[in-house]
C-alpha cells in the first residue's frame, strides 16, 4: 500500500514539473507581424518575455560596459547590468509604481525619478520606462512620438521624450525581425543596447 501510493505521489509530481516546464518553454513562432500597426498590437500586449545582451552608456563625464539581462512579465520589469564603472553586478527592478536599484554589496535603493537618481548614484542615466517597449522596436504608448520606418515595416528612427532612438540592425527572434543594434541619444549622453538573444513566453 505505501509503496503504491509512493509510486502514485512520484507520478503526480512528475507530471506537474513537466506541466510547469511546458508553462515556462519559450514560444518558437511568435504572430506573424505583417505591418506597422499589427507590429505595435503584438509587441505591445506581450505579458512575458525578455532578451540578453550587452549595454553601453556614456555621457560627457562618465560611463560603462556591460551585459544585460532583462525580464519582463507585465508591468514588472528585472534588469541586471554587470561590471558598471567596475562595481559588479546591479539590479534594477519594478514597475511604474516603483523602482529599486540593488548594488554589488546587496544595497538596495529606492527611486523616486529612475533618470535623475541613476544620474546622481551612477553619473549615468538609462530610460527606464521607455526601455522595454524600444527594445522591442516600437514607441512607449505614453508619450507622443514621431517614428521613421525602414522599407520592411520595422522602425528605423524615433523622437520621443527628447531621445532620438536608433535601431540600425534587426535579427530573427521567434520567427519575426526583432531589434539587434538599437541606440538612444539625448542631449550628451548615448545608451547603446545589442541584443544576442530574445525569449518569449
Amino acid at each position: 500500500m505505501f509503496r503504491t501510493a509512493t509510486k502514485r505521489a512520484a507520478v503526480l509530481l512528475a507530471v506537474g514539473l513537466l506541466g510547469s516546464a511546458c508553462a515556462t518553454q519559450p514560444r518558437n513562432e511568435l504572430p506573424a507581424l505583417d505591418s506597422w500597426q499589427t507590429r505595435q498590437q503584438v509587441l505591445g500586449g506581450l505579458r512575458s518575455w525578455g532578451f540578453s545582451g550587452r549595454i553601453a552608456v556614456n555621457d560627457s563625464k562618465d560611463g560603462f560596459n556591460g551585459s544585460l539581462q532583462w525580464q519582463q512579465r507585465s508591468d514588472y520589469f528585472d534588469a541586471r547590468v554587470s561590471g558598471p564603472l567596475g562595481a559588479g553586478a546591479v539590479r534594477i527592478n519594478g514597475d511604474a509604481r516603483r523602482i529599486k536599484v540593488t548594488d554589488s554589496d546587496d544595497v538596495v535603493t529606492e527611486l523616486s525619478d529612475a533618470e535623475r537618481d541613476l544620474q546622481s548614484i551612477y553619473g549615468w542615466q538609462i530610460p527606464l520606462a521607455s526601455l522595454r517597449y524600444w527594445a522591442l522596436g516600437i514607441p512607449d504608448p505614453d508619450s507622443a512620438a514621431q517614428t521613421r520606418l525602414s522599407a520592411d515595416g520595422t522602425l528605423e528612427e524615433l523622437q520621443q521624450a527628447g531621445w532620438t532612438v536608433s535601431i540600425s540592425q534587426y535579427r530573427e527572434g521567434a520567427g519575426q525581425l526583432m531589434p539587434r543594434r538599437i541606440t538612444a541619444v539625448r542631449d550628451a549622453t548615448r545608451v547603446r543596447l545589442v541584443i544576442d538573444r530574445w525569449s518569449f513566453y
